[in-house]
């Protein structure tokens, strides 16, 4: 992956040792410290459109999460290595390698799940906590009825035991994922991302250990971080950080129960908007995204 463009001119590019091996980031910018987590199926390359202008005023840190990207991608069985709380100490580990004890953090879809976890698990980390795109994964299981179901299909189908899902996508990864990238954006093509960040996802994802953990990170929602979220939210834990949420207008939260009413039983703090786009909100839009991020960071 190493002839892949460069989308972060400026930033610098770092490893960072954990348990689970090597995170890799883009570190930009100066200021109060902001951690940007990536979504699936893509790589920290998916905050291209918005780390610039948060560079302006922040220090922005981008890893890939483990197993996407170029960060290490360990073999797991259960979705053990992929849990959210797993991923979570990862992203502490890499703010303190920074200096960072305390700092923002805004999450998109799986990087969502590890914020609000990072929130839950240590509550003192973070000064803020923006989640897009998303509503509570306990949430997201509780709704599953039936039309939910076949269109999120991907929850069920990539936390099946492996190599099931593994083994069905590899004939094909690349199709796959232009598939799934098409069918979450509003206008249901890829007209929106950028041909240099596809070219990032689609190396990331030709990797089968990468296909792998991808089913991993399912396999973990469909059971530990579910069973977390349930004892969190039994025992009337909330995210004590003050909560933005952001949501595409066509995205699958947003068909639902309000998403902000949804986290508003979660959180001290949260307020919210939905923005006119998919699910894809940093690439399909961009400026009014980082426009929410700022006013609210």
């Amino acid at each position: 992956m190493t002839d892949l463009a460069d989308l972060f001119p400026g930033f610098d590019s770092r490893w960072f040792d954990t348990e689970a091996g090597r995170i890799f980031a883009r570190v930009g910018g100066s200021g109060p410290p902001v951690l940007l987590l990536h979504g699936f199926p893509q790589t920290h390359v998916e905050w291209h459109r918005i780390a610039p202008g948060l560079a302006r005023k922040f220090t922005v840190v981008a890893p890939d999460l483990r197993g996407y990207g170029w960060s290490s991608a360990p073999r797991s069985e259960g979705g053990e290595l992929y849990a959210k709380r797993r991923m979570a100490e990862d992203a502490v580990k890499v703010m303190e390698a920074l200096g960072f004890a305390h700092f923002a953090l805004v999450g998109h879809d799986r990087g969502g799940r590890v914020g609000y976890r990072l929130a839950l698990d240590h509550p003192g980390r973070l000064s803020k906590l923006a989640v897009i795109d998303i509503v509570p994964t306990l949430e997201v299981w509780r709704g599953m009825d039936a039309a939910r179901a076949m269109k999120m299909y991907h929850w069920l189908f990539l936390a099946q035991p492996a190599p099931i899902p593994e083994n069905l996508i590899a004939p094909a990864p690349l199709d796959w994922l232009d598939h799934t990238l098409a069918s979450w954006t509003a206008d249901k093509t890829l007209r929106a991302f950028d041909a240099r960040a596809m070219a990032h996802y689609r190396a990331s994802f030709s990797d089968p250990s990468r296909i792998h953990a991808a089913c991993e990170d399912y396999r973990a929602g469909a059971s530990i971080d579910r069973e977390l979220d349930e004892i969190d939210h039994t025992a009337g834990h909330k995210i004590q950080p003050p909560l933005l949420v952001l949501w595409g207008s066509h995205g699958f939260p947003a068909q639902g129960r309000s998403p902000l009413d949804v986290w508003r039983e979660w959180a001290k703090d949260a307020r919210g908007q939905a923005i006119e786009c998919g699910h894809f909100l940093p690439e399909e839009a961009p400026e009014e995204t980082l426009a929410a991020l700022l006013a609210f960071l």
